[in-house]
């Protein structure tokens, strides 16, 4: 379920802190959209604080369980001498194992949860990884894959890897009350993604610049456009922009002419 909220600050950056602490999640957790730019005004007169939404996942409420059908009622014993029969007990049918997470106990550790469910995933997608599990300096954890068939866990740009890493933050973060972001990674491939999303964006706000237009990328998740927004928010003569709807939202780097003192800016950061 996608949720938002709007908030307002000072500056641009005011607004987003703002906002994220009052979600209490991480920069990498939300999009960012700049609702209105902050305006300086001139001797005090026509200023105006920034306004930006962030927009966050939750996790969807689990349907109710119908209600248990009222028992038959019991057959009115006959006159007849009969001798009744003893009803015999029902052995109760076995709870419907979820893939992966069946056996986490309730008082585990966050920790021992996030292994269990990527141990009990991977068992079933029959990939055998080394699970190593870190905690991340901002808070949350880092759960990094390694080993053979990596290639079948990261998927066709790194698709299904965020497949995983959404499930593993819904299955542990369910029932909890303050939410932990747990990022899942395999063979170091998210950091090599970056690097390369950075080199792209560099070639083409160099474009824009050279040739005077906009240049579109292709299709990204959030954070992958996030990466773009923040490599090119000091990269003179350029402005990006997020256009489309999911699963085919991009990022498309405008060329800006840039007057003296006025630099460009991204006009929206998801």
């Amino acid at each position: 379920m996608t949720k938002y909220i709007e908030v307002t600050g000072k500056t641009r950056e005011d607004a987003i802190n703002a906002g994220l602490a009052r979600l209490g999640l991480g920069r990498d957790d939300v999009s960012v959209e700049i609702l209105e730019q902050e305006k300086r005004g001139i001797f005090g007169f026509g200023r105006a604080e920034a306004k930006v939404r962030l927009t966050y996942e939750v996790p969807d409420e689990p349907a109710p369980e119908p209600p248990a059908p009222a028992p038959a009622p019991k057959a009115q014993p006959t006159k007849a001498k009969s001798v009744p029969i003893p009803e015999q007990p029902v052995p109760a049918a076995p709870a419907e194992a979820v893939p992966g997470a069946e056996e986490i106990a309730p008082a585990a550790s966050q920790r021992e949860r996030v292994e269990q469910y990527l141990s009990g995933l991977l068992s079933l997608m029959g990939v055998k990884a080394e699970i190593t599990i870190t905690e991340r300096p901002n808070g949350g954890l880092n759960a990094e894959l390694s080993g053979s068939g990596m290639g079948a866990v990261i998927g066709r740009r790194g698709e299904t890897l965020d497949a995983i890493q959404h499930l593993v933050n819904y299955s542990v973060n369910r029932g909890s009350e303050k939410r932990m972001h747990i990022s899942v990674d395999a063979e170091n491939y998210r950091s090599k993604r970056e690097d390369s999303l950075v080199r792209l964006a560099e070639k083409m706000a160099a474009k824009a610049v050279k040739y005077r237009r906009s240049m579109a990328l292709e299709p990204m998740n959030s954070y992958e456009r996030h990466v773009i927004h923040t490599a090119l928010q000091d990269y003179p003569g350029v402005s990006t922009a997020s256009v489309g709807v999911e699963p085919n939202r991009r990022v498309v780097v405008n060329y800006e002419r840039q007057d003296a003192g006025n630099k460009p800016q991204s006009r929206e950061w998801s």
